[in-house]
């Protein structure tokens, strides 16, 4: 049973490798065997050391995902090199915390362009590469913002919400092509666009206790998930959103009643 998580002769590519969770699947694509990982950055130094952590199965590379040229030049580089991709993860995400009205149309766009237009791009591009070389699977992250909102969250959750309906659309439309689409949608995770809240001790306590562990995520844990999807052993897996979320989504949380 063990070889079906296995991704030997796989190449991966993951969008956001440079830290947190992006590095962190990069990392755990790599320990389950793939051939070679592709550790792309907006950050080239950071996709290099994530490459040096991996060693002598991993390349760094630098990307703009909001820039669909850039999206495009990668991946049809890392074909061009090595022959085909069978793995495209995308992690990038940014957040502007503000109310709806007090967003300006700067910020808007900045939130979108990266979030939503730039998933966008690496489903497109992974997504007709893998097509016409007849399989492959494709990793996106959403979040639990998908479902579930806060005060200030409102468009960073849009675009986590447009994320998922479009990882379901391109599932239903290479489905016959055997390419694969997923999301992810993690709860809090300690990584460094979490940064601002684990530096406020009431707030980081109060996201902890959502979990149903009381504890945040470590980046780490989003590997397994991460490698699962890619796998075979998700082969009838498609057009789905893992929750990640230490039962955020499943329990209140926030009162035991008595039994």
């Amino acid at each position: 049973m063990s070889d079906m998580f296995r991704l030997d002769q796989k190449i991966a590519v993951v969008i956001g490798a440079g830290s947190g969770i992006g590095q962190a699947a990069a990392i755990g694509l790599a320990r389950q065997g793939a051939a070679r990982v592709i550790c792309a950055d907006l950050r080239l130094d950071s996709a290099q050391d994530t490459a040096s952590q991996i060693g002598a199965t991993a390349e760094a590379a630098t990307v703009d995902i909001a820039n669909s040229d850039s999206v495009r030049d990668l991946l049809c580089g890392v074909v061009a090199r090595h022959g085909g991709l069978h793995i495209a993860v995308s992690t990038p995400g940014i957040n502007v915390r503000k109310s709806i009205l007090d967003y300006s149309s700067d910020e808007l766009d900045r939130v979108i362009s990266v979030n939503l237009k730039g998933t966008f791009h690496v489903l497109r591009e992974a997504g007709a590469i893998m097509a016409a070389a007849g399989g492959g699977s494709i990793i996106a992250f959403s979040s639990i913002r998908s479902v579930t909102v806060e005060p200030g969250q409102g468009v960073y959750a849009a675009t986590k919400a447009g994320i998922v309906q479009m990882v379901r659309a391109l599932a239903a439309e290479l489905g016959s092509k055997n390419v694969r689409v997923n999301a992810v949608a993690p709860g809090v995770v300690e990584t460094p666009l979490t940064a601002p809240i684990k530096n406020n001790p009431a707030w980081y306590a109060a996201y902890a206790a959502k979990s149903v562990f009381g504890r945040w995520a470590r980046a780490d844990e989003m590997a397994g998930p991460v490698a699962f999807l890619a796998s075979d052993a998700s082969s009838y897996i498609t057009g789905s959103v893992l929750f990640v979320d230490g039962g955020w989504t499943a329990a209140d949380g926030r009162f035991t009643p008595p039994l």
